[in-house]
């Protein structure tokens, strides 16, 4: 393994650099999300290279292996900048265009999707779940609705993605393993708590929505989001299902080692370039892999009120639902005046407006309609002394007054 001296040497020499200028990756204001320079948009250029600093020292000191920062204002992307590896033993150096593993960043597109099905009349948030999933129709899951689920107070307190193991295929289930069948195992194992009363953060309760997204849709997931999400927003390297045929495009990663042995690396690959699936099949809780480009448009399209250009893929008052503190009212007015992050549809929702979300690979964005600001944090690289908050904070600082 490469030591951290090594890997900044080398960095220095093969990065590609997208910086203030909107480098190669051509961006149209005409489609909704266009290139600029900071002043353009009342940003402060010094300051924001001040604020990639911090991740130029977090890669030096080895806490980081990769990033990539995007920031875009008032519709103009102004900073667009990638450091470290894609693939440290490769030197393959990181790139604006680097496929990211996008994790929990795929929650909030799943939610997309249950409301598109909600302004098309197919469901409502209130729903009970076992409305529309047979298998849930039963005495303890009855209390269980579409917006619990998306909320993550629905009760349930499943650990694992899926109940291990997965179902074999046989003459009962010839097409298992699958979403459907999967999901359809949690209506036994029900709540753990009252539905409705608590919050838990709960992967298999968004695996449950993107099951629901395939019954009411008649389409796999992954086809419902390139047919309504990803085509209509120009997210041409979007999908589910890493790329085989292209590896290289994909970044390594590499997660921290708590407590490594003498002489070892302070970093494990969690996953490399093969394009390993966690599950065999495409699920709601992550898995969605994405460029920085193709992210900044779905967040500009929350941004704008739900399009982006002069293609609409949500109304507003869908996005105004999606972004609320739907879990305010959960607790005691004494514990609401002293929190400022609540739960909404398929994003954190804080009480100053801002919705944000994070992946467990490293991933993290951030919607800003104070300040018509959004921020990426995009590394693969999870464990580590990551300074994600202190450069969103040191972005909103370089807005000039």
């Amino acid at each position: 393994m490469m030591t951290a001296r090594v890997s900044v040497r080398c960095r220095h020499v093969g990065v590609m650099l997208l910086l203030l200028v909107g480098g190669t990756t051509v961006l149209s204001a005409a489609d909704g999300l266009g290139s600029g320079r900071p002043a353009d948009v009342g940003l402060s250029e010094d300051k924001l290279r001040a604020a990639v600093m911090s991740y130029r020292r977090a890669i030096e000191e080895d806490q980081v292996r990769s990033v990539i920062l995007l920031v875009a204002r008032k519709g103009r992307v102004v900073l667009h900048e990638a450091l470290g590896w894609r693939n440290v033993e490769k030197k393959q150096p990181m790139e604006t265009t680097t496929l990211i593993r996008m994790a929990s960043n795929t929650k909030a597109v799943v939610a997309t999707a249950i409301l598109k099905l909600v302004e098309e009349g197919r469901l409502q948030l209130d729903d009970p779940i076992g409305k529309h999933l047979p298998a849930f129709d039963n005495s303890q899951c009855r209390e269980m609705t579409v917006r619990m689920l998306l909320s993550h107070t629905s009760g349930l307190r499943i650990k694992p993605l899926f109940l291990p193991p997965l179902r074999k295929k046989s003459a009962q289930y010839p097409l298992a393993p699958n979403l459907q069948l999967e999901v359809d195992r949690f209506a036994d194992v029900g709540p753990a708590v009252k539905p409705g009363t608590s919050y838990s953060y709960s992967n298999p309760g968004f695996n449950t929505l993107a099951a629901l997204v395939e019954v009411l849709s008649g389409e796999p997931l992954e086809v419902y989001l390139a047919r309504v999400v990803y085509r209509p927003l120009g997210m041409k390297q979007t999908g589910h299902r890493p790329p085989r045929n292209q590896p290289d495009r994909l970044a390594v990663v590499y997660g921290r080692v708590k407590q490594p042995r003498p002489g070892a690396s302070n970093w494990e690959v969690r996953f490399d370039q093969s394009g390993k699936m966690r599950v065999p099949f495409v699920r709601g809780s992550g898995g969605m892999v994405s460029t920085s480009t193709d992210y900044a448009r779905f967040c500009q399209m929350f941004l704008n009120g739900g399009h982006l250009g002069k293609t609409r893929i949500l109304t507003t008052e869908s996005v105004r639902e999606a972004t609320r503190p739907q879990t305010r009212t959960i607790y005691s007015p004494e514990e609401q005046e002293k929190r400022t992050r609540f739960y909404g549809l398929g994003w954190t929702a804080y009480s100053n407006g801002v919705y944000a979300h994070s992946g467990s690979e490293g991933t993290m964005a951030w919607v800003d309609p104070r300040h018509q600001l959004i921020v990426l944090v995009f590394t693969q690289s999870p464990g580590g002394r990551n300074p994600r908050t202190a450069f969103y904070n040191a972005v909103v600082a370089a807005i000039e007054r």
